[in-house]
């Protein structure tokens, strides 16, 4: 797409020396600030060398210099992505430490109640119209998911607008913190979000609980904002610990019939 006068190039032109150290300052810095993403794809060699208003050999030395910190990767044949670097803030053993005991759930769900709060909190304050355009888009998807009864694409508008909230804070520490627990919760590390979703009424509740924190937002009003998101974590918490114990009792019966079945047949 043409960059028009109410765009801003991502890939600027670089005003000073034209040196490799200031191609590789603003690439890492669209990184942290999260308008990067992991996976998302750099423009080719050619393209991104003329948006910088640098050399090719210039280009080249800084690229490679963030494959060297870990921040971009090579794709044989693909071309350059932005490395998987929020997968990396929790290691794998971790994760595997974390999933094997259920202690951590409702730790994590402790964790993000403040988190949350404080990142919602930010988010009155600081969102940008731009922010407020991205949390309006976002919201308005989850909606039309909740409507047409798309499950699948309800549950990922509910990560993403916990993501834009995390955006608009613009608190980078914050940010990548968050985007690294959302990681955990992907990939069911903590509890299958379908059980929560799947309980009876859960889905109005949580459409609702989601649009008090963007109404909250959209208004500026911190506490409210606040309240709305640690509000919404203490919902989830106590539907997780409902869903387990709703699980162990499930377990525990089938135990029983296996056992009554096998004396019956003895």
């Amino acid at each position: 797409m043409p960059v028009t006068e109410h765009q801003i190039d991502l890939y600027a032109r670089i005003s000073h020396s034209r040196t490799a150290d200031e191609v590789v300052q603003q690439i890492e810095l669209l990184i942290l600030e999260g308008v990067l993403r992991d996976g998302d794809r750099l423009p080719g060699e050619r393209e991104l060398s003329r948006r910088f208003d640098v050399s090719r050999p210039i280009l080249r030395e800084a690229l490679k210099e963030l494959e060297t910190r870990g921040l971009l990767e090579s794709r044989h044949g693909g071309g350059t992505f932005v490395a998987d670097v929020v997968g990396q803030i929790f290691s794998k053993p971790l994760v595997e430490l974390i999933g094997r005991h259920s202690k951590a759930t409702q730790d994590y769900l402790e964790y993000r109640r403040e988190l949350e709060g404080l990142t919602a909190e930010l988010a009155a304050t600081r969102a940008t119209d731009f922010d407020r355009d991205i949390l309006t888009r976002v919201i308005e998807r989850m909606r039309e998911a909740h409507r047409s009864g798309n499950f699948d694409e309800e549950l990922e508008a509910d990560i993403e607008l916990h993501n834009a909230i995390g955006e608009s804070a613009h608190n980078i520490i914050l940010l990548h913190t968050l985007r690294a627990c959302y990681r955990l919760l992907t990939r069911g590390i903590f509890f299958h979000r379908n059980t929560i979703f799947g309980a009876p009424g859960a889905r109005d509740r949580l459409l609702a609980q989601h649009e008090a924190i963007y109404a909250a937002v959209m208004a500026r009003d911190p506490q409210a904002a606040k309240w709305a998101a640690q509000s919404h974590i203490d919902f989830v918490a106590a539907a997780a610990r409902e869903a387990e114990r709703s699980g162990e009792w499930a377990r525990i019966a089938q135990l029983r019939l296996q056992q009554r079945d096998r004396t019956r047949d003895s």
